[in-house]
């Protein structure tokens, strides 16, 4: 345990990751290994680990836990705590996952009721605002709904999310198209004297909790099958490129993908600013087209699936 605590305080983590690992370890390593001696562990404890989380049920956060495992026994390794890793004996001893991705919708035709009805959606100010705010700016769920106001301009119509907030550790200059500084204009008079924008309902010191967009969309009439709060970045991804041919490494430095320079150099967050400053616009201005379009004769309906 203390070498896993060790390891752990050394991680630059986004503070929501860094309590999902802690959990692991707290819930399912320390309780039955965290008192031995790194030196003595073997493949067959760290396998006991993993089967007692798959016979729950939870096959990921069996693979998850046991690379973390692996990840402290290495460490252990170079600190000199122990003479080797026995976790990567484990490989092919646990259950398989399905590998599988963000329910999105990635075809105009679909995306037209889609868009209508998070517009209809009728809920509470904060997360109406929210969910016409993230098909605009197609950041990570955790990023919208912690956003912060002191990170907006919106007379320069920028949001500079923190590095600390990013999966790749990298800050993001998030361009804000007419559309987006407007709703968020609307929304500033109710919880612009606080931290967050998107503020919890029971406290304004807390943001939104992570399942309130996606339950106004499953209250919408779409399953997890159908759309999900983190596949705006897959929509945006896909109909940017095919259809409005914006460039894919524009689109992947909006995404807050790591693109890098031909000398092997991540991209800074102003890269290419002008370019992506339209096609913000553009996407903003083409969803409009999309939502204000009469319904095609025979088409789908603004409820989902």
């Amino acid at each position: 345990k203390a070498i896993a605590v060790e390891w752990m305080a050394k991680r630059k983590w986004v503070a929501s990751y860094r309590v999902k690992v802690e959990a692991y370890f707290n819930n399912d390593v320390f309780p039955w290994i965290g008192s031995r001696d790194a030196d003595t562990l073997e493949a067959a404890d760290f396998l006991a680990i993993a089967r007692r989380i798959e016979e729950r049920g939870s096959l990921e956060t069996a693979h998850r836990t046991t690379k973390k495992c692996g990840e402290v026994m290495r460490y252990a390794v170079a600190t000199q705590r122990a003479k080797r890793n026995p976790v990567p004996d484990l490989q092919g001893a646990l259950a398989p996952v399905e590998k599988g991705h963000f329910a999105a919708i990635t075809k105009p035709d679909d995306l037209a009721p889609f868009l209508r009805a998070l517009h209809g959606y009728r809920g509470t100010p904060m997360t109406r605002a929210a969910l016409k705010l993230a098909p605009l700016v197609f950041v990570r769920p955790i990023e919208l709904r912690t956003a912060e106001w002191s990170e907006f301009d919106l007379d320069a119509a920028q949001w500079n999310v923190p590095a600390s907030k990013i999966k790749t550790r990298i800050p993001l200059l998030v361009p804000l198209a007419r559309q987006a500084v407007e709703i968020l204009r609307e929304l500033h008079p109710l919880t612009g004297r606080g931290r967050y924008v998107f503020a919890g309902v029971r406290t304004p010191k807390r943001p939104m909790s992570s399942n309130t967009v996606l339950a106004a969309i499953r209250a919408l009439g779409y399953d997890k099958a159908a759309a999900t709060g983190h596949g705006f970045r897959a929509t945006a991804r896909t109909i940017l490129d095919e259809k409005l041919k914006f460039r894919p490494d524009i689109i992947d430095h909006q995404l807050a993908h790591v693109v890098k320079d031909t000398n092997g150099r991540a991209y800074n967050r102003t890269a290419f600013i002008e370019d992506r400053i339209a096609m913000m616009q553009r996407w903003a201005d083409y969803l409009d087209e999309l939502r204000t379009a009469p319904p095609a004769a025979g088409g789908a309906s603004s409820k989902g699936p």
